[in-house]
């Protein structure tokens, strides 16, 4: 009786505080889609591949492709670029570019080049435990993962 009244005791204080299944899944999205657009941009530099990501914002997917010398698209041969990169239950909420500025429905295309991304970019996701930014810096390869929504610098 008395271990069962510990048990409950310590769970009371453990349980609220783990993660809700819904956070997680938005910041582990977050961080998929940061390290694709790292993956591509190191990609496109060393191996001279032209690729293309295209975020439609209705139905919150990413697609890869990769980039032909007829100025088709083709899907990439590497298993982990042709992964789900965002998670079931979250949301693109807006796709942020300085040629495009703030789109928030439809599909926005990012091209990755010999100099990595090709502009600035901010990506807003969204689920009901909160909101993540991913920005992506063109020539530098960098990549940054913020809490919160996060307007880009254009």
């Amino acid at each position: 009786m008395v271990v069962l009244v510990i048990i409950s005791l310590v769970m009371m204080l453990v349980i609220p505080r783990l993660p809700s299944s819904d956070a997680s899944k938005l910041r582990s999205s977050a961080r998929s889609l940061a390290s694709t657009i790292r993956y591509l941009g190191e990609n496109a530099v060393t191996g001279r591949i032209p690729y293309r990501m295209q975020f439609n914002i209705s139905d919150a997917t990413v697609v890869v492709a990769r980039r032909t010398a007829d100025g088709g698209e083709a899907t990439p041969d590497d298993v982990f670029l042709n992964k789900r990169i965002i998670a079931e239950g979250i949301t693109i909420e807006s796709v942020q570019t300085p040629r495009l500025g703030i789109v928030k429905e439809g599909q926005v295309l990012l091209d990755f080049g010999p100099a990595g991304v090709g502009e600035f970019v901010s990506i807003h996701l969204q689920s009901g435990a909160g909101k993540y930014t991913v920005t992506a810096f063109p020539g530098s390869g960098k990549v940054k993962v913020f809490e919160g929504y996060q307007e880009g610098e254009l």
